[in-house]
């Protein structure tokens, strides 16, 4: 029976892949910011029949907190198999263009917020010599876009940040797998201008995402398609690139 740790369990995609493991058995161990949405999370799980769903409320920037959770998490599973990290905003990127002080609370969310949480399970588990480490960054991170630079240079930092890990905890026989989603129907990006054939559904990316983790993947583009249109985007010269409204 799996041991998994999720950090940002509210989110969509967080909730679709607990769904999906929970079909094959697991015990859960969630976090999230907001108390009633988390203990709804646990609800619905345990409607399921989940073995055992424990909570914890955390604000991901308190990095005082961020200790104590997971300790709290260690105790409650005696160990974590899987650890998903799925926690993030979509910053205003026009307001951050203005604003120094929250493009830096946006950066430090999405960015900084999750690397402190990436070196303390990755601490975690390489002390116990197994498990699996998975992160949602963003297509966004493989290049800058005038549209939403803030939010891709934080994915792009934490995503640079597990390439590095992964060679460490290797050694370790500890994995790192960096989930790149596209569009995804969620709260997050709903009344966005997305192009309408790109956007997935949650579960749809969550059944790549427990895929992917048991592969063991490095990378996982989700849905498969970004991967080529990511390589055409990074292919894009420079001189050319600036010039695209993208």
């Amino acid at each position: 029976m799996r041991r998994i740790l999720i950090i940002g369990a509210t989110s969509a995609i967080a909730v679709a892949c607990a769904r999906r493991w929970n079909q094959d058995g697991a015990r859960f161990f969630l976090v999230a910011r907001n108390g009633g949405r988390l203990e709804q999370v646990a609800a619905d799980l345990r409607a399921r029949n989940a073995a055992d769903v424990q909570t914890f409320m955390l604000d991901v920037t308190s990095l005082e907190r961020q200790g104590a959770m997971l300790e709290a998490a260690v105790a409650a599973l005696g160990q974590i198999d899987v650890a998903l990290i799925a926690h993030g905003t979509l910053p205003d990127q026009a307001a951050c263009e203005r604003d120094a002080d929250l493009a830096l609370q946006q950066f430090a969310i999405n960015g900084g917020s999750v690397i402190a949480l990436l070196t303390r399970v990755a601490n975690a588990l390489e002390a116990q010599r197994s498990g699996c480490l998975a992160v949602i960054t963003s297509v966004a991170g493989d290049r800058g876009r005038p549209s939403n630079y803030l939010y891709g240079s934080a994915k792009a930092a934490v995503s640079t940040f597990c390439e590095g890990l992964r060679a460490r905890l290797f050694k370790s026989g500890v994995h790192v797998i960096d989930i790149r989603p596209g569009f995804v129907d969620t709260p997050m990006t709903r009344g966005l201008p997305l192009p309408r054939l790109l956007v997935v559904q949650p579960d749809t990316v969550a059944r790549r995402i427990v895929a992917g983790i048991d592969r063991r993947t490095d990378v996982l583009y989700v849905p498969r398609y970004w991967t080529l249109i990511m390589f055409v985007i990074r292919s894009i010269p420079g001189f050319a690139f600036k010039r695209i409204r993208l």
